[in-house]
């Protein structure tokens, strides 16, 4: 029986005691089921008795009481007891605690997915970083917190879309295009510019595509030029994203707003919904009447769109291609966009508290980091990567809250020790399909289960870790915190640990084979899977040796 299943017995009871009249209530969606501090009060507790009782003009002790008798008719439940003003522990038996096992087994891949957030369709943009250099540790964060959110979100029912937006439109492109030109030319890099290798390197792509460009003037050459560097820059941006696991449904083109006229629309639509207004030859938002600190500029005096107005078109176009909730990630140095965009959604017509949110992430350090040789003033996430592994750094940063600051210890992230915690969990999944390709080789098969042999006390604990996963990926879906499943993850691992070293799935030497050890085949392989799907969710492989 999954706490699911047992919050929906509860559920049942409830509806029976009120069709019967016994009270009067009405019945909530869900009963939260939780795992007791401790273990000698039952494998699970609820506080429903506390929460209804009230409103059922009952003591919650004898609200709790009605529950027990009805709880303890429902097959799958052991023992119900009171506890306090009203809690009631409940121990499941054995044999119901046990099935859990072939549920996860059979459930596969889909188990720990749940319908949470079903009927909810978001568009999720972050990393964003400008295509005028290669990535590097300020868009790290996002990569791995991103996707894995978008992950759980999915696994939660959610309809979601990844977005990228390419900043591809202003006078960085210009200036971006110029410092390519100048190192095509062994010029200096112009005022502003962009210095370092990968410029160099850009260079010589153009030239391959387009040698002719050596021979032209700079006003000539740049119009080519910049779109050449651009789309290889861009190129190495995905190829990097790829490196690391993250692969956006869409990369959405700034330019493209402009030059298709969406960012005049957006100025006469907002207009047509009575918050612009004119002043001084400038065309104005009025932000603050949703909380913004000043009203801001759509478009200067001087005829030209600021980068709010882009900023506001961009939300109108995920609006208009259906999605009711938008997500940003933006970083730590964005905090003043929060209200901002807010207030652009407020002035579109949405309700700015529940279509569209902004998540503000904190800074990473590295220890020992260099700045790259080929930037020659950032830290590059490829660097990153071969230094540290994919799996390491996206699981180090998907492990703690957005609103933290990281110092991660590379030294530490590549130790093959129970302290490194990505290397803990990956540990236990191969252990556990290890052990699962040792138990067939001898003759042990998941051909017979009997959930009743599964007695020992450390098979109650495991069992009962492995049913909270869809929960743990429900709460990390509507928290938008991927790091409760990372954290999840190492309890999972240490109760496996435990019971390997407590039980045994391979018989000693000669002994036979028993029953019991068709049946912890089944226990070892749900465990594999919950780990793996759970990885899987933060991005993270599953090692089948290490």
């Amino acid at each position: 029986m999954t706490p699911e299943e047992l919050s929906a017995a509860i559920s049942a009871c409830l509806s029976q005691a009120v069709a019967a009249g016994e009270i009067a209530v009405e019945v909530p969606d869900t009963v939260r089921v939780e795992r007791p501090k401790s273990r000698e009060h039952g494998d699970w507790s609820t506080n429903i008795a506390l929460q209804l009782g009230k409103k059922a003009s009952m003591a919650p002790r004898d609200f709790a009481a009605m529950l027990v008798r009805r709880l303890s008719e429902v097959e799958g439940i052991g023992g119900v007891e009171i506890a306090g003003p009203g809690f009631l522990n409940i121990t499941l038996d054995t044999a119901a605690a046990g099935e859990l096992a072939r549920t996860i087994v059979e459930a596969g891949e889909n188990f720990g997915h749940n319908q949470a957030l079903t009927g909810h369709v978001v568009n999720m943009e972050f990393v964003s970083a400008n295509p005028t250099g290669p990535l590097h540790i300020g868009h790290t964060r996002w990569a791995a917190l991103g996707d894995a959110i978008a992950r759980v979100l999915r696994a939660s029912g959610a309809q979601v879309t990844s977005e990228y937006y390419i900043n591809d439109a202003g006078n960085q492109m210009n200036v971006f295009a110029r410092s390519v030109y100048n190192r095509m030319h062994g010029l200096p890099v112009p005022d502003g510019g962009y210095p370092g290798e990968y410029i160099k390197e850009l260079a010589d792509i153009v030239l391959r595509e387009a040698p002719q460009l050596a021979e032209q003037d700079e006003k000539t050459a740049l119009p080519t030029l910049r779109e050449l560097a651009y789309t290889a820059q861009l190129a190495d941006i995905k190829s990097t994203l790829a490196d690391f696991g993250v692969n956006f449904d869409v990369f959405f083109s700034e330019s493209a707003l402009h030059d298709g006229g969406a960012v005049a629309d957006a100025v006469a639509r907002l207009r047509a919904q009575g918050h612009i207004f004119d002043l001084e030859g400038a065309v104005w938002l009025r932000t603050t009447d949703f909380g913004d600190d000043k009203d801001r500029v759509l478009i200067r005096a001087n005829g030209e769109p600021t980068y709010f107005a882009a900023d506001a078109a961009y939300y109108l176009s995920k609006k208009d291609r259906g999605f009711s909730e938008k997500i940003y990630l933006l970083g730590a140095d964005h905090h003043g966009y929060v209200n901002r965009l807010k207030a652009i959604a407020a002035c579109a017509g949405d309700d700015k508290d529940k279509n569209i949110e902004v998540l503000i992430g904190q800074l990473i350090s590295v220890n020992g980091a260099k700045l790259s040789k080929r930037a020659g003033n950032i830290i590059e996430l490829r660097d990153l990567i071969n230094w540290i592994g994919a799996d390491a750094l996206r699981y180090s940063l998907a492990r703690y809250p957005a609103d933290s600051p990281i110092a991660l210890d590379p030294e530490q992230l590549k130790k093959n020790t129970n302290d490194n915690p990505v290397f803990y969990v990956q540990y236990a999944h191969a252990r556990s399909f290890g052990a699962s390709a040792n138990a067939q080789a001898k003759g042990v098969t998941r051909a017979s289960f009997d959930a009743s042999l599964l007695t020992d006390p450390s098979e109650n604990e495991l069992l009962a870790v492995l049913g909270q996963f869809p929960s743990v990926v429900a709460g990390a879906a509507q928290s938008r915190e991927p790091h409760r499943i990372a954290r999840y993850l190492e309890q999972v691992a240490g109760a496996y640990h435990s019971w390997y070293a407590a039980t045994r799935v391979t018989p000693l030497g000669d002994e036979p084979v028993q029953e019991v050890h068709h049946t912890r085949l089944w226990l070892n392989d749900a465990t594999t899977q919950v780990l793996a799907n759970g990885l899987s969710l933060l991005g993270v492989s599953a090692p089948e040796r290490m």
